[in-house]
């Protein structure tokens, strides 16, 4: 499975983001696809998952802020971002997991948020 991510960019405390992330390749054998984050200094962190029957999941500090979506027929999951605050600066990245048991990563996006 190949996952790109792209979306990121340079947003004011307050705003809005939204990420993508298409994959390709093995796609029959995804279990769920989900987004990290990792800020400087700090280890890589879950965000949100969302799972083949469509249910999802959030870290607390993503809770009632953002919101994971897919679209089946692109293949692609989306990360809406509101409220975005300082904290929530990061490399963002997708991974999925595999039926086998495997995880892929896409290549991270910047999400800068100026406060």
């Amino acid at each position: 499975v190949q996952l790109q991510a792209f979306g990121g960019g340079l947003v004011q405390a307050g705003g809005s983001l939204r990420l993508s992330c298409a994959a390709s390749g093995s796609i029959f054998s995804i279990n769920s696809m989900g987004w990290y984050r990792q800020a400087p200094g700090k280890q890589r962190e879950l965000v949100a998952y969302i799972l083949r029957d469509g249910s999802t999941n959030y870290a607390d500090s993503a809770k009632g802020r953002f919101t994971i979506s897919r679209d089946n027929a692109k293949n692609t999951i989306y990360l809406q971002m509101n409220s975005l605050k300082f904290e929530d600066t990061a490399v963002y990245y997708c991974r999925t997991l595999v039926s086998s048991g495997g995880a892929f990563w896409g290549q991270g996006t910047q999400v800068t948020v100026s406060s």
